[in-house]
């Protein structure tokens, strides 16, 4: 199996780690990641502005050099999964930002939103399917272990489309997987504070320190995420109390290639 890959800024530079974890185990179960040709910066955050055409041209040269491989587009950090999905229901649902991408872009041969674009999670859920993932564990993680979801790796959920975004599964079952017990925290599906952290520390570090402490409270050994963003600021205003871990580590600790 082969599928084109968007790693994203942070992942390349900040979290070479995360991103290699993720490119070992797509390996060890059977696919491969290419990654997309001179991507650039997604933007990390979605814009809203219908008339705001140049902060989508970097998402849909991803989406365009995927769909011409004839591949679907995996992406590993959720804020830019959140950016890319985005952008390339916007290319598929309006017209208007259609036609005035593509001006910019190639007009003898528009994008038109046929790329698939899907998280590592749903790669792993859907693509291997979680049953195939615990037949290759050689090493359990045997913790509990609590599943922070964030903000954007789920809404808005008509677009993102992963999971239920008020009760969510994909994580915990993630964690099954690989030999863990989930644990469920009331506030896995909250904002941590996200980009505010860049402007005012006070509010991620009371939202993370919230966070955190309710996982503890639950009986959690240990809390995985899958936003290179959240799991700075859960690590900044938490981390001494539990180990805060990426989910593509915990997976390459399970398969034995850590």
């Amino acid at each position: 199996m082969k599928y084109s890959y968007y790693p994203g800024c942070t992942l390349k530079t900040k979290a070479k780690d995360l991103d290699l974890y993720a490119r070992k185990c797509a390996e060890a179960l059977g696919a491969e990641l290419e990654e997309v040709d001179e991507w650039q910066c997604c933007g990390g955050v979605y814009t809203t502005a219908q008339d705001e055409i140049a902060t989508k041209l970097s998402s849909v040269r991803a989406l365009t050099c995927a769909r011409d491989r004839g591949q679907a587009l995996v992406t590993v950090c959720s804020a830019c999964h959140n950016v890319i999905k985005r952008v390339n229901n916007d290319m598929a649902e309006s017209e208007y930002v259609r036609t005035r991408v593509n001006n910019y872009m190639q007009p003898e041969n528009p994008y038109k939103g046929e790329t698939k674009v899907i998280h590592y999670l749903e790669f792993l859920r859907d693509e291997v399917g979680f049953d195939n993932i615990k037949k290759a564990v050689v090493n359990p993680v045997k913790r509990r272990i609590a599943a922070y979801y964030g903000c954007l790796l789920l809404r808005p959920g008509s677009v993102m489309a992963m999971d239920n975004p008020e009760n969510p599964k994909i994580l915990e079952n993630f964690i099954t997987a690989i030999g863990g017990t989930p644990v469920v925290s009331p506030y896995r599906n909250e904002c941590c504070g996200a980009y505010l952290t860049l402007t005012d520390s006070a509010a991620p570090e009371k939202r993370s320190g919230l966070i955190v402490d309710s996982c503890e409270k639950k009986g959690a050994e240990m809390i995985i995420t899958a936003c290179p963003l959240c799991l700075y600021n859960l690590k900044k205003n938490g981390g001494d109390k539990l180990p805060i871990v990426y989910f593509t580590e915990i997976l390459a600790e399970a398969l034995g290639i850590k």
